[in-house]
């Protein structure tokens, strides 16, 4: 039995750069909204949405701080409703990009885990601690350096970030 997703075009949309509706320099969801029907007139049957979530943008959204809420940069709960409504009267699908891997260290996990060791919050990431307070290992980051950043808390123990020291990976 074929799916929708079996035979969909899909577009990928960088929501920073697609359409400023507000005169801040960055693209929002009203933006998005306003060009459902150029999207659809592309040919497209589904977009693809890079991370809108509320973040402090280290890397542009996919430092996550808060799942349920969207970045003010890019609008509103409200904004992002009514942009759902457009794509489903289009009979487009949206698919939502979500970072599974890591939340930025804003996340209120994280800032637990950070703030009481013993906190359930701490076994949602990776932690080592060392017997001499040297890194685990040699292992680099993607975006350079060690993966291993030092608890400001806890002497000798590190958080693992497999990308940038703002955004710990979860267990």
């Amino acid at each position: 039995m074929a799916h929708w997703y079996d035979h969909t075009s899909i577009y990928q949309l960088y929501p920073k750069s697609f359409a400023d509706t507000n005169g801040d320099g960055i693209g929002d969801l009203r933006g998005i909204k306003e060009h459902i029907t150029y999207l659809k007139n592309l040919g497209i049957d589904t977009i693809w949405l890079n991370p809108i979530y509320q973040s402090p943008q280290v890397d542009n959204g996919y430092d996550v701080a808060d799942y349920q809420q969207i970045d003010p940069i890019f609008g509103t709960l409200t904004d992002f409703k009514d942009l759902i409504a457009a794509v489903h009267e289009q009979g487009l699908h949206l698919i939502m990009d979500l970072v599974l891997n890591h939340t930025s260290d804003q996340h209120p996990w994280f800032k637990q885990a950070l703030a009481d060791p013993h906190s359930h919050y701490r076994d949602f990431y990776l932690w080592q601690t060392t017997h001499d307070g040297q890194v685990p290992n040699n292992w680099q980051s993607f975006f350079g350096g060690s993966v291993w950043e030092p608890d400001p808390h806890e002497d000798k123990t590190f958080y693992f970030h497999l990308f940038d020291r703002h955004m710990p990976d979860l267990n």
